[in-house]
């Protein structure tokens, strides 16, 4: 068992502190820039460098607004309610990837309608580059000691001294996420989608282990306010992760069986 005493300030420079979340945030972008400059220097890929810097922009506008909104309007409303001015202190945490979800989809309209890109287009080619920022934000999330895990008796639980003055012994679910929701679904969703696939399959696919992975990590994450949502047991963010669940396995299924019929020239 391990205690945890990180400082959530990377660099204290006086008149500016620079916070480990942050930086998360900026390496999560950074991969997905790298990575998605390689992609687009692939033959026929589509893609130009200077889009791709431009799409990254975009998408980082819609996560951070989008997941901060999202944050307050999922999960702490009340609070907001109490001090408007919270909103925008991003640098204590609280960013919702749901939130994010949509403010990213947002962005993908506001840069299709201006390059002329179609949503299969763009949502296929940025989801692989998604799961980066998930990962590195969940590390992020870990270092700021917040999101912490269950109470457990594990031998790799860890102390977080934010979730309460009792020093119990909790999961650290935000490296179950990060692994999961960050590493594996990147590994699955690069390698699947090296080759080329059907319109919205990427997408579709990045959705059903998103949900996937985030209802199985809910099991071993503390619910916000520690509230179950539903049946003393279902959480907030399995609700919000069910419909990802149905939806990306309904759309995968489809654009499969759309392609086959295409293959085989039915109607």
């Amino acid at each position: 068992m391990w205690v945890h005493n990180i400082d959530p300030v990377a660099l204290d420079l006086g008149f500016l502190q620079i916070h480990w979340y942050g930086l998360m945030y900026l390496i999560g972008f950074a991969g997905a820039l790298l990575l998605g400059n390689y992609r687009a220097d692939q033959p026929g890929s589509g893609w130009s460098r200077e889009q791709v810097s431009d799409f990254i922009f975009w998408g980082a506008m819609g996560v951070v607004l989008g997941g901060r909104f999202g944050y307050v309007l999922f999960y702490n409303f009340e609070r907001f309610l109490e001090s408007p001015l919270w909103l925008f202190k991003v640098w204590e945490g609280g960013m919702s990837f749901h939130g994010g979800m949509l403010g990213v989809l947002v962005a993908l309209w506001a840069f299709g309608k201006k390059n002329n890109k179609s949503l299969a287009n763009m949502g296929d080619f940025v989801m692989p580059l998604v799961a980066i920022g998930l990962g590195a934000g969940r590390i992020g999330n870990f270092i700021g000691g917040e999101l912490w895990g269950r109470t457990t008796d594990v031998s790799w639980a860890v102390v977080f001294p934010k979730a309460g003055p009792e020093l119990l012994a909790r999961h650290p679910s935000q490296l179950y996420e990060a692994l999961l929701e960050g590493l594996v679904m990147f590994v699955i969703l690069w390698v699947y989608s090296s080759k080329q696939r059907p319109a919205f399959a990427v997408s579709a696919l990045f959705l059903f282990l998103y949900g996937l992975f985030r209802t199985g990590v809910e099991f071993f994450r503390e619910p916000d306010d520690s509230i179950f949502a539903a049946f003393g047991w279902i959480t907030k963010g399995q609700i919000l992760s069910l419909p990802m669940i149905v939806i990306g396995a309904a759309l995968f299924t489809y654009v499969y069986y759309k392609a086959n019929l295409a293959k085989t020239g039915e109607k």
